[in-house]
């Protein structure tokens, strides 16, 4: 019986059970399905065989594996690697707990024991752990260049229209125009704060937890900093039992994550606002609307609104993972496993939203024409006109009153405020001069705001050009 036993238990492994030799029974099958995560860890398989690698490396560098051991099990691996790259349907051959177990039950497939060696010190905690690490360094990158692109679709617009100037708003109503491309450089910055916080989880992201084993750390000797600099970290976790049971990393790329997608969010309702017929300053190109199944006139911005509605998702998935670890005791909890599919589809869909966002500002057509008629229709440049009366002498406050009475007079004249005579203004104060109309001119408007930050034509330029230098 002891001979059957082995068997069942090499059986076991072969099926990708790593844990079997404590039970004599079954599991439940409606319990090993609910267990397994093999349909959503299985991209991580790249980076488990390079992990896997790694520490077959570290093995053989103390001693642990013999070199002819550690010769077949690189060379397996490798094979391992390249056939799960070419071959979609190598992942369905046989049933697996998760992709772990996969790798290393075709690992014992193909050269034995030899292959059985491959775990000695190492736990599926510290494993998985690294594995993640490694996947989210390379997606973080991956996003990391999505958002210079979509940066670049921005200052490439913004360029395109360096005279186009829009009305900007507060609480939504008209407030003072702008330049359209400051406009566009508003949202450069936001997604220039979204890159250099994925730079700064990237530093806390890529710290090596192999060799923490389950929770107490490895009992080989395993040179830990040398399998760092052969995976590419920037440095070892100094606690086995945290390393195993931590996911801040996961859990701060998402909240960053929730920034980047606030921020297109943000950016898309402008779009979607400024493309209503009600506003009219922008047109979506046919590549990315939609039209309606019912309403023939109609072009919707599907686009944006799929970006606005998929920010809540990210948001949910921050929430979750928060939820997910905040009652777990140290060191490793199955709830962890929960980590994957939050933290996978927050990087998807990052990617998709950043990729579509970039794709709409590459077709999107500027009506300047209305854009410039709202900016100088509805009193945008009274604050212009307060200016030029502190710059008189008038206290601030005694020059917002006084336009303030200026205002409600144009308004029920039904004129804007450079279309009212030179005495009609002079009756609020004596003031006002003829110089007055040039200071309420929409370029004069634009050319005073000329300290930094500002929306002057002569600060936008030069903002440009720092931004083309930025990226």
């Amino acid at each position: 019986m002891p001979g059957a036993r082995a068997n069942k238990i090499m059986s076991d492994k072969l099926k990708g059970n790593l844990w079997g030799g404590r039970f004599k029974g079954a599991a439940d099958p409606g319990f090993a399905e609910f267990n397994q995560s093999f349909g959503f860890d299985r991209r991580l398989f790249e980076v488990d065989v390079r992990a896997s690698i790694a520490h077959c490396e570290g093995l053989a560098a103390g001693g642990v594996l013999t070199a002819n051991d550690s010769e077949q099990i690189r060379s397996s691996l490798t094979t391992i690697l390249e056939r799960g790259r070419t071959d979609a349907g190598y992942f369905s051959e046989t049933p697996a707990e998760d992709v772990h177990s996969f790798v290393e039950a075709r690992l014992v497939e193909m050269i034995g024991d030899a292959g059985r060696k491959l775990h000695t010190g190492r736990s599926r905690n510290d494993q998985v752990a690294t594995d993640l690490r490694l996947w989210l360094r390379d997606e973080i990158d991956q996003i990391t260049n999505r958002l210079r692109n979509t940066q670049q679709a921005l200052l490439s617009l913004a360029e395109a229209n360096r005279a186009a100037v829009l009305p900007g708003y507060t609480h939504l109503q008209r407030a003072q125009p702008v330049l359209f491309a400051h406009w566009c450089l508003a949202y450069f910055e936001m997604l220039a704060r979204d890159r250099a916080r994925l730079a700064d989880v990237r530093t806390r992201v890529n710290v090596l937890p192999l060799g923490s084993a389950a929770l107490a750390g490895a009992s080989h000797p395993i040179d830990r900093d040398a399998l760092a600099r052969l995976l590419g970290f920037d440095a070892v976790s100094p606690n086995s039992l945290e390393a195993v049971s931590d996911r801040d990393f996961c859990i701060e790329f998402t909240g960053a994550a929730s920034l980047i997608m606030m921020h297109l969010s943000r950016l898309a309702e402008d779009i979607i606002l400024y493309a209503t017929a009600e506003f009219g300053f922008f047109e979506l190109s046919d590549a990315i609307a939609t039209g309606s199944s019912l309403m023939p006139q109609k072009k919707n911005p599907d686009s944006m609104e799929l970006v606005r509605g998929k920010a809540g998702r990210v948001f949910g998935h921050l929430t979750g993972l928060l939820a997910m670890m905040k009652g777990l005791p140290l060191a490793y909890n199955k709830d962890m496993q929960e980590d994957k599919e939050a933290l996978f589809d927050t990087v998807d869909t990052v990617k998709a939203c950043l990729d579509v966002t970039g794709t709409v500002l590459a077709n999107l057509r500027l009506n300047e024409t209305k854009m410039r008629a709202a900016a100088t229709q509805g009193y945008l440049n009274a604050t212009e006109l307060a200016d030029y009366l502190a710059r008189k002498g008038m206290p601030f406050r005694e020059a917002h009153e006084t336009v303030g009475r200026i205002v409600m007079h144009a308004i029920e004249q039904q004129v804007e405020l450079n279309d009212l005579s030179l005495d009609d203004l002079r009756s609020f104060s004596s003031l006002i001069e003829q110089s007055v109309f040039e200071s309420l001119s929409l370029e004069q408007t634009l050319a005073t705001k000329s300290q930094t930050g500002g929306t002057s034509p002569e600060r936008v330029a030069e903002e440009l050009i720092l931004a083309r230098t930025r990226l």
